[in-house]
C-alpha cells in the first residue's frame, strides 16, 4: 500500500511540474528487496569448458591448458590453443576462467620443446598426491634453470600484452608453478620453486596484469614456509581444497588449510577480498554432497560459513554439472549460491525536478560477501510503457557516473548521484531504469536484488515513472 501511494505521489509531482515548471523538493521512494539470481555475472559455480553444462545456471567455465602449447620459443607464440577455448565459451555468453600448467600428474610434453633442447633438467617421478584418483606419474622442471626463468617472464608479459582486459576473461589463476600449477610439489617439497622464482613470476605479473585480476594458490607472509610473501602484492586467492581444507580446525597438522594460513600471512591478506576477487574449486570429495543437509563426510565443511568466511565469489565445481540433481540439492544449491560473491539491491531514489531537469539519487547497498572487481560501467534509460498490450520501448540512454567497484558488504548504501534532461521527450508515461551491461557483448547482464529487476525489459531494474 505504501508503494502504491508513493507511485502515485510520484505521478502527480513530476506532471505538475512539467505544468509548472517550479522546484519540487527531494521526495524518496523505497525499493523492494528480491533475491538476486543464481547466474550473475562473475560470481558463482564454475564448471570445467563445455557446450554440455546444462545442470547448473553459471556464467563462467573453467579449463587449463599446458604452456608447450603456447609458447614455441623464448619469443615465439601460438595462441590458438587459447583462442579455441576463449572464443566458443564467449559464444556461450560466459566468461573465461583459465590456468597455464607446466607439470600435470598423467600428462606428458607439456614442458616447451625448446627448454628441453637447451638442457632443463626434469624430475620424472610417481606423484601420490593425486586423491581421489590413482598416483600418476609426472614431471617436474628444474625451476631455478634459467632459460626456464626467462621464458616464464617473457611469457607473462607476452600474455598480458595480448589478453589482459580481454572481455572473454573472467580470471586468471597463476598457475605455471608447481603440480595442476597450484604452486606446490607435495610430497616433493625440494623440488618446487624458490622464493625467487616465485618473486619474480609475481613481479611478472603484476606488471603484465592492470585490468584482468589474477589469483594466487596461497596465502602467504613474510615467515610462511617455503612461500614468497605476497600478502601485500595485487592479487587475489583461489582455494582449490574448498569446504575441506577451508576452515580452521584448530590442529596443527591442518595449519596449511585455507583460513589458517590467511591469518598466518597477516592482516593485509585477511582484508584482501575487499580489493581482489577470492575464488577456488569445491573439494573431488566434496562435489554436490556440500549441498546436502547432511553430506555424510565428517570432512566437508558447511558451505556456507566457507564462503562466509572466505568471501569468496567463484568456485570451480564438478557436482552440479555431471548430472542432474534431485530437487533438495539442487534447491539448497541455489540458495548458497545465490551468497556468493555481490548481491547489488537498489534500496531507494531520492529525486527532484526543476526545469524539466530530474536529479535522482540512488542508494546502492551490496547483501553478499564481496565487492564486484571490475570497473563497469552503467547505463540510465527512459523506458516508453507500451500501450495496449504493445511492448515497451527505449527512448533515451545515458552513462551513470557511479562507481560499482568498492561497494562492500554491510555497509552503509552507497549514494549514486545523476540527473536527467526531460525536456524533449514527447508526451508519454516513462519508466526511469538502470542497466549494468557486461563488457562482454552476448553476456549477461548484471542484474539487482530487486522486485523491479526485469519489469518492463530484460536487463533493466525499473526505478520510478515519469508522466510527460
Amino acid at each position: 500500500m505504501f508503494q502504491l501511494a508513493s507511485r502515485i505521489r510520484i505521478l502527480a509531482i513530476v506532471s505538475f511540474c512539467f505544468v509548472s515548471c517550479v522546484t519540487i523538493a527531494d521526495e524518496r521512494l523505497e525499493l523492494e528487496y528480491a533475491p538476486g539470481p543464481v547466474a550473475n555475472p562473475l560470481k558463482g559455480l564454475v564448471p570445467y569448458a563445455s557446450a554440455t553444462n546444462v545442470h547448473f545456471p553459471h556464467t563462467m567455465e573453467f579449463s587449463y591448458v599446458g604452456l608447450s602449447e603456447l609458447m614455441l620459443g623464448y619469443d615465439e607464440y601460438d595462441w590458438k590453443p587459447l583462442e579455441r577455448l576463449l572464443n566458443p565459451i564467449a559464444g556461450r555468453g560466459n566468461q573465461a576462467v583459465f590456468r597455464i600448467f607446466l607439470e600435470y600428474p598423467g600428462k606428458t610434453d607439456v614442458i616447451p620443446k625448446f627448454l628441453l633442447d637447451d638442457g632443463l633438467k626434469v624430475h620424472k617421478y610417481l606423484n601420490t598426491n593425486t586423491q581421489p584418483l590413482p598416483p600418476s606419474n609426472v614431471e617436474t622442471p628444474d625451476y631455478e634453470d634459467k632459460n626456464l626463468r626467462r621464458a616464464l617472464l617473457n611469457f607473462i608479459a607476452a600474455l598480458g600484452k595480448k589478453y589482459d582486459g580481454d572481455a572473454r576473461i573472467g580470471f586468471i589463476t597463476a598457475g605455471l608453478l608447481g603440480t595442476w600449477g597450484e604452486w606446490h610439489t607435495y610430497p616433493r617439497e625440494e623440488l618446487f620453486a624458490s622464493k625467487t622464482v616465485q618473486a619474480d613470476v609475481m613481479d611478472a605479473y603484476a606488471a603484465a596484469f592492470r585490468v584482468t585480476p589474477v589469483l594466487l594458490r596461497y596465502p602467504a607472509g613474510k615467515k610462511t614456509w617455503g612461500k614468497a610473501s605476497n600478502a601485500e602484492r595485487p592479487f587475489g586467492y583461489h582455494d582449490d581444497s574448498f569446504a575441506w581444507a577451508t576452515l580452521d580446525t584448530g590442529k596443527k597438522a591442518d595449519n596449511w588449510f585455507y583460513m589458517p594460513a590467511l591469518a598466518e600471512a597477516g592482516t593485509a591478506a585477511m582484508d584482501k577480498w575487499k580489493t581482489h576477487p577470492i575464488g577456488g574449486e569445491i573439494r573431488p570429495e566434496a562435489w554436490g554432497k556440500v549441498f546436502d543437509q547432511d553430506p555424510g563426510d565428517k570432512s566437508i565443511q558447511s558451505f556456507r560459513e566457507c564462503v562466509e568466511q572466505t568471501h569468496a565469489s567463484w568456485l570451480m565445481d564438478t557436482g552440479m554439472f555431471q548430472k542432474k540433481a534431485n530437487q533438495e540439492r539442487r534447491e539448497r544449491a541455489e540458495l548458497e549460491v545465490r551468497r556468493m560473491g555481490y548481491e547489488f539491491h537498489v534500496s531507494a531514489i531520492q529525486y527532484s525536478i526543476q526545469d524539466s531537469q530530474l536529479k535522482f539519487k540512488l542508494e546502492l547497498e551490496n547483501r553478499g560477501v564481496a565487492p564486484f572487481y571490475y570497473d563497469w560501467k552503467g547505463t540510465y534509460g527512459l523506458i516508453e510503457k507500451g500501450a495496449d498490450g504493445s511492448k515497451a520501448k527505449l527512448r533515451k540512454t545515458q552513462i551513470a557516473t557511479g562507481k560499482l567497484t568498492g561497494i562492500l558488504p554491510n555497509e552503509k548504501p552507497t549514494v549514486w548521484s545523476d540527473e536527467m534532461d526531460l525536456s524533449k521527450l514527447p508526451k508519454g508515461s516513462y519508466t526511469l531504469a538502470l542497466r549494468l551491461p557486461n563488457t562482454l557483448t552476448n553476456g549477461l547482464p548484471l542484474r539487482f536484488a530487486n522486485v523491479s529487476q526485469d519489469r518492463e525489459l530484460d536487463g533493466w531494474l525499473s526505478l520510478m515513472t515519469v508522466e510527460r
